[in-house]
């Protein structure tokens, strides 16, 4: 059983319940759940609403299937081959002009992706799925791989699928197929400016 993770002021329960794991049943996933996690992630804000987010994707076992998990760095492809589904998120760098302002490099377009992230998550947890964000990717050949036009950066690959037992995984991965914590509320949340206290870690 997953150890209780407790909050330090009353949330909702689904913030609790996400969390990164993965070990997966290899299991189909339907494309209506999928599309419904999807979904999800088009809702999320954006700076002047430009949605610069874009969600490539493969199920397990079609054609770009193995493509998709060959853009995983080592490491995530020891684990992330039992998923359901995976799926690449986008950001568009270029923030389009309109009547009020021109086209510009968007300085938002992570920060945007990373909020329809979140909700993608989110979506998959209510729907009783896991959802794991990896940073550990190929990108010297995502671009070839995936024909991404210039102006579109690779920020995460995502794994989707059904949870299963810690004893799928190799030895060294069991041990961290658990909730993780948070530092204190108070560590992170500060009434006014920067705390001096915490300048020298914050300069390490």
């Amino acid at each position: 059983m997953s150890p209780a993770r407790t909050p330090d002021h009353p949330i909702a329960p689904l913030f609790l319940s996400r969390w990164s794991p993965r070990a997966y049943d290899a299991s189909d996933l339907p494309v209506a759940d999928l599309l419904t996690i999807l979904e999800a992630g088009r809702w999320a804000p954006s700076a002047y609403n430009v949605q610069p987010w874009r969600f490539l994707y493969a199920l397990r076992g079609d054609t770009n299937w193995q493509s998709f998990l060959s853009l995983l760095d080592p490491f995530n492809q020891r684990w992330a081959g039992e998923a359901s589904a995976l799926i690449f998120l986008l950001s568009d760098t270029v923030m389009p002009g309109d009547e009020t302002r021109p086209m510009t490099h968007s300085k938002y377009h992570s920060f945007d992706a990373g909020a329809a992230w979140m909700q993608i998550a989110l979506q998959a947890t209510s729907f009783g799925y896991a959802a794991h964000a990896m940073a550990g990717l190929d990108f010297e050949n995502a671009s070839k791989v995936l024909d991404l036009p210039k102006r579109f950066n690779l920020e995460v690959g995502i794994t989707i699928g059904r949870r299963a037992e810690a004893a799928n995984l190799a030895d060294d991965l069991k041990a961290r197929e658990v909730p993780s914590g948070r530092r204190p509320l108070e560590q992170m949340a500060f009434a006014g400016p920067f705390p001096e206290r915490f300048n020298v870690i914050a300069a390490e």
